[in-house]
């Protein structure tokens, strides 16, 4: 037993020589092929890289905050918004990227507001937040009357997905969107299951719903007439002034 360790330790020393020379020498063929040289490096010894491809990262987290010229102004001078007639003469692909434009200053004076409130100071120029969402809102107004422009010419429905008015049991009045079925209306089990007709014993409650709305109405109505009368009586000199 005394003389069986020193032989497995002679062994195991045997493996790790063996080992080392083998990656000496699979090192010096990486270097002498050239490959080793993929990224020039100052030092004498060879350096063994792996093949990893990684794209550039251009920009990165200033693109969330103004630019630095702007720091510390009070007013930033900004355009006004797009309007209704130059977005119509655009193409589909110019405001698809002018969509993602906007929407990176909308994220840009986002941050630039949170930051604000956070150290307790006034934003500058807050308008152009407003701005911006104008101009996105006109701007998806234009593509919606092209693609309801598109389907009337295609189809002949305004709608992306046809429908009607309709109404249930109680009398409410929802929009129903028509959609394909396997079977005939007649023959199909679970769409005569649904009553789109409403009772004649319902028609008083029908009023009488009409009449609750109505009633909440003036009472909320009154509830703020009687709000503004109390503060005009609190605060005269600034509700007239104002």
């Amino acid at each position: 037993m005394a003389t069986a360790t020193p032989c497995r330790l002679a062994a195991v020393c045997r493996q790790f020589q063996r080992v080392i020379k083998i990656s000496l020498s699979t090192k010096s063929q990486y270097s002498s092929t050239g490959l080793g040289n993929y990224h020039s490096c100052p030092q004498s010894n060879p350096v063994q890289y792996r093949f990893l491809h990684t794209s550039s990262s251009r920009w990165g987290l200033e693109e969330f905050f103004d630019l630095p010229e702007n720091w510390g102004e009070t007013t930033v001078k900004s355009g006004a918004p797009w309007t209704s007639r130059q977005l119509r003469a655009k193409s589909n692909e110019d405001l698809h990227k002018l969509w993602y434009v906007l929407l990176k200053e909308k994220n840009m004076l986002l941050t630039i507001e949170q930051e604000a409130k956070r150290q307790c100071v006034q934003m500058p120029s807050p308008e152009r937040i407003k701005k911006v969402e104008r101009s996105m809102r006109r701007l998806d107004g234009v593509v919606n009357d092209r693609e309801k422009s598109l389907r009337l010419l295609q189809t002949g429905q305004e709608k992306g997905r046809p429908g009607e008015w309709r109404r249930n049991l109680f009398g409410h009045t929802f929009w129903y969107r028509f959609r394909e079925h396997p079977v005939p209306w007649y023959m199909n089990k679970i769409y005569k299951r649904k009553c789109f007709y409403t009772p004649f014993f319902v028609a008083p409650h029908i009023r009488l719903r009409i009449e609750k709305y109505l009633r909440n109405k003036m009472r909320i109505e009154k509830r703020e007439k009687s709000k503004q009368k109390k503060l005009a009586e609190m605060f005269p000199k600034k509700t007239a002034h104002a």
